[in-house]
């Protein structure tokens, strides 16, 4: 192209002139000119096709053979599972996402029975029979977060990556709304009555409640089928489906069960256990046992788990752990609620503790490898993962305190009820306005110092964390059998309530076996079974109160973090089982007479309290408290299984 000085454009600039050159062609040769003659074309060379388990496959396009038939197997066995109980036909399924199917693909239909079945008289045909459910199945991280952004209000992207979620009305657990179903068989097992988490309901009742849960599912466009695992250990491992509304729901799971291997899923088959997880739609509250609109129906029998009325996730990572602790004891393994790691040396370390006492602090180590913060199992082959991942609690969560945390929380996690800055997506972890219970599910590989696979040989000390905000039990005690498994029924902490006027006074809490909302036999069974393995692997039982010193909340001060540290340092190394002992009075609890790195005068409170008679006071209050929780375990049966023996009654308060 040439310019033109010598003429001017009306508005003072230059024209432009073109000097063609003879028999020349002017051609846009810059690349390879893509192959593709339309947009739809070139959209669809973005994509690459992938994997047979990946949901996007057109069963039309399926090649003839294994492969189809392994397909048309794994569509069969989601099919039966939401097949009604009434009609006893599954729905037709397809897989993908119907904004994707270009046309309507052949259909997989079968029976509860996961028979193939014809499809049924035209007098007996419904709307619900004529439509197509669409099977969104095991999605990718990447494809949930495109269907919960497009589907799911409040959900957004947030500056580190992770997805932000709302859980909807419901930000933490109902435990007054879950309902176990009894039968011949849990009525003579399981735990009932006074104490118990176990609230009674019929088998004619979870029947309606599924019949309600699956009608919906079935009668959404698409819905969410995620296959994967729970425990870590080969020998033991569950199948589970989890059938669901939410792509939040989905890449939950995702995160926090064992992600299968493409061969793991291809020969999946028929899962152990399913959950139903209709959470978007309430229960009828004119149904037998309902007393809101929300039920999470668990039935042990049909190996089933039915949500109806409440979308916060926990619910099914909660389900699953009341599952394991009923089917791990029948085969002789413990389950227990604890955090795990391990040394360099092959030592093993389990924590137990209630909210607010520092387990998942306490059991994150640079120095040590983590197996798991939350479910694990403790087999005759050592310790080992339920899960595939973590569910954090993210209020007042900073890079400083809680690093690992912090740096998990990228693309692939799940934030839940978190508030972040509209424009740049920052989250506020201090902010309160959605909930307290703000949470973070990741899967453990985030976490660097994870051990995977998540097992590990047979833990060599057990170590029960206490906030006791009394402000009367020392730093560290070594525990004897007996009193390992009186505190291990007992599971205290205490939480402090604070009023604007400044009053404020602790407040104990029990919670049975550090997680009494989930356990399924009576506590006893649990403590019996973890004291017979912590006999035959010779482990040590350790009392730690990471809560006051020198008076109780609002007189005394917090136990230093660096010297609990201390403390579970000495425990981790061996230090602590060399150290000389003195046995307190009323707990009869035998604490370390010195201990490097820790002040010896913190280590028997009674020297940090001003008011001798005051301490004295306050300890035969919590004794007190101690005793009282403890009268409904007292003369409990397992079964046909005697009293509770007077050895664990004698390893509590005497006074």
């Amino acid at each position: 192209m040439a310019l033109n000085n010598g003429m001017a454009m009306n508005n003072g600039l230059a024209k432009i002139e073109t000097q063609k050159l003879k028999e020349e062609i002017c051609h846009d040769d810059s690349a390879v000119p893509v192959k593709a003659h339309t947009l739809d074309e070139l959209h669809s060379l973005q994509v690459k096709k992938s994997n047979p388990n990946t949901p996007i496959i057109d069963l039309q396009q399926t090649i003839f053979g294994f492969e189809a038939d392994k397909n048309k197997q794994q569509l069969e066995s989601i099919s039966a599972s939401l097949a009604s109980l009434t009609r006893e036909t599954g729905p037709k399924v397809v897989r993908g996402d119907p904004a994707k199917q270009a046309e309507t693909p052949k259909v997989v239909h079968a029976s509860h029975q996961h028979q193939h079945q014809q499809i049924p008289p035209f007098s007996n045909i419904t709307d619900s029979a004529l439509k197509f459910t669409h099977i969104l199945y095991n999605l990718s991280p990447a494809e949930l977060y495109e269907q919960a952004i497009q589907n799911e209000k409040g959900s957004f992207i947030t500056s580190s990556g992770a997805l932000a979620t709302l859980s909807g009305a419901k930000t933490g657990r109902s435990p007054r709304d879950k309902r176990v179903v009894k039968d011949d068989t849990t009525s003579e097992e399981l735990w009932w009555g006074k104490g118990s988490p176990n609230i009674e309901m019929d088998e004619q009742t979870f029947l309606i409640n599924r019949e309600r849960a699956v009608d919906y599912l079935c009668s959404l466009e698409k819905v969410y089928v995620n296959d994967q695992f729970l425990n870590w250990d080969p020998m033991n491992k569950l199948k589970v489906r989890i059938v669901s509304a939410r792509a939040y729901h989905s890449l939950f799971m995702h995160n926090m069960c064992i992600r299968p291997t493409p061969e793991e899923l291809e020969n999946f088959g028929t899962p152990d256990f399913t959950i139903y997880n209709a959470g978007k739609f309430p229960c009828n509250r004119y149904t037998h046992y309902m007393t809101s609109s929300t039920s999470i129906d668990i039935n042990l029998a049909r190996k089933e788990m039915v949500i109806l009325g409440t979308q916060y996730a926990g619910e099914m990572k909660k389900g699953l752990f009341s599952l394991m602790h009923y089917l791990m004891p029948k085969r002789q393994i413990l389950s227990l609620h604890s955090g795990c790691n391990m040394g360099k040396d092959g030592d093993v370390a389990l924590f137990f503790g209630l909210s607010g006492t520092g387990k998942t602090t306490l059991s994150t180590d640079h120095n040590r490898y983590l197996i798991g913060d939350d479910e694990h199992c403790w087999s005759d082959h050592g310790v080992s993962n339920i899960e595939g991942g973590c569910y954090a609690k993210c209020i007042d969560l900073s890079r400083e305190k809680e690093p690992d945390i912090w740096n998990a929380i990228k693309f692939g996690t799940v934030l839940e009820n978190v508030v972040f800055e509209e424009h740049i997506r920052e989250v506020d972890y201090t902010d309160k306005s959605v909930t307290e219970n703000t949470r973070a599910a990741y899967p453990i590989e985030y976490i660097p110092n994870a051990k995977i696979p998540c097992v590990g040989p047979h833990p060599k000390n057990v170590i029960l964390l206490a906030c006791d905000a009394f402000g009367v039990l020392p730093p560290v005690s070594k525990l004897n059998l007996a009193q390992t498994m009186y505190h291990f029924i007992s599971g205290y902490t205490a939480l402090v309530a604070g009023t604007e006027d400044g009053i404020k006074e602790p407040t104990a809490t029990f919670s049975a076996c550090f997680g009494a909302a989930f356990i399924m036999f009576h506590p006893t069974k649990y403590a019996a079974m973890l004291a017979e393995k912590m006999q035959k692997q010779g482990a040590t039982g350790w009392l730690v109160n990471t809560g006051w010193s020198g008076g109780s909340y609002g007189s005394g001060s917090r136990i230093k973090l660096s010297h609990t540290r201390k403390i579970i340092d000495a425990i981790h190394s061996g230090e602590l089982l060399n150290a000389n002992y003195t046995k307190t009075e009323v707990f009869g609890l035998e604490i370390p007479n010195k201990l490097k790195g820790v002040p010896s005068e913190i280590l028997d409170p009674v020297n940090t309290w001003p008011n001798k008679d005051a301490y004295k006071e306050t300890l035969l209050k919590l004794g007190g408290l101690f005793r009282k929780n403890f009268e409904v375990f007292t003369n409990h049966k397992i079964g046909t299984d005697s009293n509770l023996t007077e050895e664990i009654l004698v390893a509590g308060p005497n006074f």
